[in-house]
């Protein structure tokens, strides 16, 4: 069983792709859901120690290309396609063009991932819009941002 931080999992896991477990190449032999989990089976392993010696280890892939998650963007439900390696490291932007620092982490959370900046202040993913070489972008609730302007009290 293999657990996934992605919303492409169909994409990750079509015969053929490839994952890494650390050094090792995995090539997807075929992937079905199963009771809120996925059962992926990889050419190679094809005994239970072998499957055994898998087991919580990470599995991570290269950046899909736009090709594979439907060539203009926008992945199948919509959604604006951003990896989280192009948000790392960029400025987080609001919809008024205020600057409010460089985004440090995307971190996991059931009802959505969130930015992280440097100060600590989480955006969640929800309210992103776009992003280029230098910046992202997100429509961003009044107040969210605003508490690192508040006197302590």
């Amino acid at each position: 069983m293999v657990g996934f931080v992605t919303n492409m999992i169909a994409a990750r896991t079509a015969p053929g792709s490839e994952l890494f477990a650390g050094d090792r190449r995995l090539q997807v032999a075929s992937a079905r859901a199963h009771k809120n989990r996925w059962l992926v089976s990889f050419h190679g392993v094809d005994s239970r120690d072998d499957a055994e010696a898998l087991r919580g280890r990470t599995l991570c892939a290269e950046p899909l290309s736009l090709d594979e998650v439907g060539g203009d963007g926008q992945a199948g439900d919509g959604d604006v396609v951003a990896f989280v390696h192009e948000l790392i490291g960029r400025q987080l932007i609001d919809q008024h063009g205020t600057d409010h620092g460089p985004i440090t982490a995307v971190v996991e959370n059931p009802a959505a991932d969130l930015l992280e900046l440097a100060d600590g202040r989480l955006v969640p993913l929800t309210f992103y819009r776009t992003h280029d070489a230098a910046s992202v972008v997100c429509d961003v609730p009044v107040g969210l941002l605003d508490d690192m302007d508040e006197p302590d009290r």
